[in-house]
């Protein structure tokens, strides 16, 4: 498991369009699996699930991310999971990291 949190500054809509299409164009196998959107008064929450499917080790890794608004500043949760092989030692290969470094290098360029 692979974590990166951070608080920003911005607009919300535009943070979350930006880090959806940085997450998507980083790779043809990935994919959104579902989404959540809720909002009350000034605070606005959406979540997210990626998966992507890894060629070199044949497994699949996801992405969690949640991004909280309140006015201009916003709080994002990525979370990577999966990407090991075996089923009583989860060997990884740095799957979830890769695609958690996905979301950081796409906030460190909003910022």
């Amino acid at each position: 498991m692979a974590k990166y949190e951070d608080t920003i500054t911005g607009q919300f809509d535009e943070v979350v369009n930006r880090l959806h299409n940085d997450i998507m164009n980083s790779g043809l196998s990935m994919e959104l699996v579902d989404q959540s959107s809720y909002a009350v008064q000034n605070v606005k929450i959406e979540i997210r699930v990626y998966d992507k499917y890894f060629y070199r080790n044949r497994s699949r890794a996801s992405l969690s991310l949640t991004v909280v608004g309140n006015k201009n500043t916003i709080f994002v949760s990525a979370i990577g999971a999966g990407g090991g092989q075996g089923i009583f030692l989860n060997f990884s290969l740095g799957a979830e990291t890769e695609m958690v470094n996905i979301v950081k290098n796409s906030i460190q360029k909003m910022t």
